[in-house]
């Protein structure tokens, strides 16, 4: 399996975040989402890649979009871990139960290790996957490519 390919429909999200409030992709018709999957939370790694997504919030809504960090840990551990980091503008999405199935959707759930890769995936506001990339696991996204593909959807 690999990861979903640009120009094709984004596969559903219907997920809780870390307040218990259920996000879905169709939500944000209009504009552009930002998936960021990491591994698991409570890492030095992810904890670096959603505190970046926080420290950008502005960014992304300045260019019409929303960032959102997805991983397989259950909602409660989310909370703690948002709050731990003091992440207030950005939701953390629990793709927990059926465990991975959003991530194995998206093509970038590690079976033998229960979580997803570490990727991107951009969708614009048509719903249509614009960008995909699986980082290696120890890297974090680069932003600057994040945040130049998503102002390169306004060229269009």
């Amino acid at each position: 399996m690999s990861v979903v390919q640009p120009g094709r429909p984004a596969p559903d999200v219907r997920l809780r975040d870390q307040h218990g409030k259920t996000a879905e992709l169709r939500d944000f018709r209009g504009e552009t989402v930002v998936l960021s999957f990491h591994p698991l939370a409570w890492t030095k790694a992810c904890a670096e890649q959603m505190q970046a997504l926080e420290a950008s919030a502005t960014a992304f809504s300045g260019a019409s979009a929303v960032a959102l960090g997805v991983s397989v840990d259950p909602v409660p551990s989310k909370k703690a871990w948002a709050e731990h980091l003091k992440i207030t503008q950005t939701r953390l999405l629990s793709d927990f139960w059926p465990h991975g199935a959003v991530a194995e959707r998206y093509g970038i759930f590690r079976k033998e290790d229960g979580f997803s890769e570490r990727a991107v995936v951009i969708i614009d506001g048509d719903g249509i996957v614009r960008f995909s990339k699986v980082y290696p696991i120890e890297r974090l996204p680069d932003l600057r490519e994040v945040l130049t593909a998503v102002r390169g959807l306004g060229d269009d």
